[in-house]
């Protein structure tokens, strides 16, 4: 499923700044990535994940290699 086409992500990107949307957009992807893994289902509240990367939240983690 393609988040660009649901109306709430497009409308958390746009409240966000231009400079904060790459890590909006990276946190939706890693949140979707986990809970479709965990619970079998991509939910994902992009009012929740806007208001993280509104307030600092930033991937500190390096990559990490076996």
């Amino acid at each position: 499923m393609e988040d660009k086409k649901n109306p709430k992500h497009d409308d958390a990107r746009r409240a966000l700044p231009p400079e904060l949307r790459p890590v909006f957009d990276e946190l939706v992807a890693d949140y979707r990535f986990s809970t479709l893994k965990h619970y079998s289902q991509p939910f994902v509240s992009y009012l929740v994940l806007a208001d993280l990367v509104r307030v600092g939240w930033r991937c500190t983690a390096a990559e990490l290699k076996p």
